[in-house]
């Protein structure tokens, strides 16, 4: 799920800490999806623009649910479920052990990376985690994030943001 979160973030374009961020594009866009990843697929530029388009929808999910709209995650979910069809298997490959793999065997590299992400993300709405899924709080930010927390109350995308909003409270203190 993590990783699910870091492409979102890394491909959609938006605010980032109080900054304008556009998504890469090209060999940019290449290099920030395999930065989220932890194997080096061979991604061409279409594939690359592909998965941006579903790491959109995905983002849409982390949206709907930092809005408290359940319901239009779970929709959003399935629809890419419908589309994807992430299928487990174990494979064997690279001279690695046994492992699960959650996309279908004649997926492409975009739908093979997105399909686990949204299996992950309807695993989560599915429990009682699905409020661990938000968007950043703090003012001028739109990144995702998932709480991992022990005590569930993560509101902010990064220590970054978290720390702005607490010097800007601070500030606001002092001058008052």
């Amino acid at each position: 799920m993590l990783r699910a979160a870091e492409l979102v973030n890394a491909t959609t374009s938006g605010l980032r800490r109080g900054r304008e961020y556009a998504a890469p594009t090209g060999p940019e866009l290449i290099a920030a999806i395999l930065a989220t990843l932890p194997y080096r697929p061979r991604l061409d530029d279409v594939q690359a623009q592909k998965l941006a388009g579903r790491a959109a929808r995905l983002r849409a999910v982390f949206e709907s649910v930092g809005h408290g709209d359940l319901d239009a995650a779970a929709t959003g979910v399935n629809a890419l479920l419908d589309e994807l069809r992430p299928t487990p298997y174990l494979e064997k490959h690279d001279g690695e052990p046994w492992h699960l793999h959650f996309h279908g065997r004649d997926a492409d590299v975009a739908d093979g990376i997105a399909g686990p992400y949204a299996l992950g993300l309807a695993t989560v709405l599915g429990s009682e985690y699905a409020d661990r899924l938000g968007v950043c709080s703090a003012p001028e930010c739109d990144r995702v994030y998932v709480d991992v927390s022990r005590n569930g109350t993560r509101r902010f995308c990064s220590t970054a943001c978290q720390n702005r909003v607490k010097a800007a409270a601070h500030r606001a203190r002092i001058a008052s």
